[in-house]
């Protein structure tokens, strides 16, 4: 399964944001990584690193290498309407990510870890693939040998957990619904799309 295997903190440090989820270490230190740190004089980044830099933010932030990235951009291009917006949605419709956004998972990477090792399902049937698409009306429920499993009882007890409004949460049956694709207003991630749009436009 092709993934981001390398430091985290590190590249959370990079964009000044704690884009893996929960992250002691970048509590402590949020600035720029490196000896110097926030002394560091830099010099003025050029259209095309920034629009790099936010190409980047964006695969780490999902947990997905450039290929797949690519593949979900050229998706994109393929739906009527606002291309970035319409990327951004894609990735919020993975299964990987719901996982994480219900709050069974206090990170995406530990999402993706759950869904592979097939502790839940899809409409009652088991899915095992990260990148799964949901559809407005699709059920995630945990399998019933895995309600117990210490990592889904931790996210669970988690003071951190919040549900975005487009997921509705079923806390007796244990269960998410993609209830329908979110409004780029309410996608929470601060990632300018636009930027990733002219990236991959050249």
């Amino acid at each position: 399964m092709a993934r981001y295997t390398g430091p985290k903190t590190k590249i959370a440090r990079k964009f000044g944001e704690a884009i893996f989820g929960e992250d002691k270490y970048f509590e402590r230190r949020k600035y720029t990584p490196g000896q110097h740190g926030n002394s560091r004089r830099r010099g003025k980044r050029s259209e095309y690193g920034i629009q790099l830099a936010e190409k980047q933010k964006l695969k780490y932030t999902y947990g997905v290498l450039e290929r797949q990235c690519r593949k979900m951009f050229e998706n994109a291009l393929r739906v009527k309407g606002n291309t970035g917006e319409v990327l951004l949605q894609l990735f919020e419709m993975r299964l990987d990510n719901v996982v994480y956004r219900l709050g069974l998972s206090t990170s995406r990477s530990g999402a993706r870890q759950l869904v592979s090792h097939g502790h839940l399902t899809v409409n009652e049937r088991k899915v095992n693939i990260p990148s799964y698409l949901l559809k407005p009306g699709d059920i995630v429920m945990i399998r019933e040998k895995s309600k117990n499993h210490p990592a889904i009882q931790t996210a669970l007890n988690s003071s951190r957990r919040s549900i975005v409004e487009w997921l509705v949460w079923n806390e007796e049956k244990l269960s998410g619904t993609f209830q329908s694709v979110p409004d780029r207003v309410h996608i929470p991630e601060n990632i300018n799309e636009q930027l990733i749009v002219e990236w991959y436009s050249k």
